[in-house]
């Protein structure tokens, strides 16, 4: 009976010696916490959800804190006031807060390659011509942004002046925009997917063109970060770059009926038959960057059609609020 005791005693020793190096072992690695601020949720963002879905930051030992902050100067205000480590939204932002700045912010990734918006009719149109506008009420994005620069770019393409062929409005808040057209105002509105082919599926409203096919290549929505965040962070703002390109890779590389189930979590309001639309949609006008660097000519696409809308402050050369550096060394 003693030996048995002794044995007990001895077998309850080891164990409580072992649990220690056990839990020792399956302790989970540390990550670096990445505060992201995302000018708006949408599908147009793809490989953004992807990278997170995938595990590619999770990899990179990176944890993102996502939030959305609806609209560019929310977006850049978290970032200035350090609510934010790094801002996705329009890298004309980055411009319109560099005047005078001693800790600029810096674009140093990109997502986005082309305006991710369309034009919406509230009527079915079968054969639709731009022409169309002139005399209506266009329901436009806040002036000053991207979507409405571009789309006033686009317009003036088609020989149409937002100011006097139509009735432009554009002093409703973005996050207000598809309410304020699904109860009436206007007879265009222009809209971010999933938005558009919701209503478009809801009867609300019809696609008749995409914007990013017509404005062309440009740095449309870009990761950036305050100069001295790039200096301090150099590991980590790395990392990030390497989790987006291998979500970019991706993206590139699987069918849109796949990737819509992979980042589902994030449009649970929005069935897969419509996520696939989209970004089906979105492949095949090449809206999403196929690598995080963001070239001169695309730069310099940007401050024309800021130009063009008489919102660019001054000209601001590429070598002074883009950082390609991660980008280039995550792509070789």
């Amino acid at each position: 009976m003693k030996k048995w005791c002794k044995a007990g005693v001895m077998f309850l020793l080891m164990c409580l010696l072992l649990i220690p190096l056990g839990a020792c072992g399956s302790k989970e690695k540390e990550t670096t916490k990445v505060r992201v601020a995302e000018v708006t949720r949408s599908l147009f963002y793809t490989p953004q959800y992807v990278a997170i879905e995938k595990g590619f930051f999770k990899d990179e030992g990176l944890t993102i804190d996502l939030k959305t902050t609806a609209g560019g100067d929310k977006t850049m205000t978290a970032l200035l006031t350090d609510g934010a480590d790094i801002a996705l939204v329009g890298s004309e932002t980055s411009i319109y807060v560099a005047q005078g700045s001693d800790d600029p912010v810096i674009n140093f990734a990109q997502l986005t390659q082309t305006d991710g918006t369309f034009l919406v009719s509230r009527e079915k149109i079968d054969n639709f011509n731009w022409d169309m506008l002139k005399d209506s009420t266009f329901l436009g994005q806040r002036k000053g942004g991207m979507p409405q620069m571009a789309g006033e770019f686009v317009l003036k393409k088609h020989n149409i002046d937002p100011k006097k062929d139509l009735n432009l409005i554009q002093n409703i808040d973005f996050a207000n925009i598809s309410t304020a057209f699904a109860s009436g105002t206007g007879d265009f509105v222009q809209l971010f997917e999933p938005t558009a082919s919701v209503f478009e599926k809801e009867g609300k409203g019809y696609i008749v063109a995409s914007f990013g096919t017509e404005s062309g290549h440009l740095p449309y929505t870009v990761y950036m970060a305050k100069q001295s965040y790039l200096k301090e962070d150099k590991e980590t703002v790395e990392k990030f770059t390497r989790a987006l390109k291998k979500a970019q890779d991706w993206v590139q590389e699987s069918d849109a009926s796949e990737i819509a189930k992979v980042i589902q979590p994030y449009f649970e309001d929005t069935d897969l038959d419509t996520m696939e639309t989209v970004i089906t949609r979105y492949k095949e006008q090449g809206s999403f960057a196929t690598d995080p660097i963001l070239d001169e000519e695309e730069w310099n696409n940007l401050q024309d059609i800021m130009d063009e809308a008489d919102e660019l402050p001054s000209r601001i050369s590429h070598d002074e609020l883009v950082n390609t550096d991660f980008a280039e060394k995550v792509s070789k």
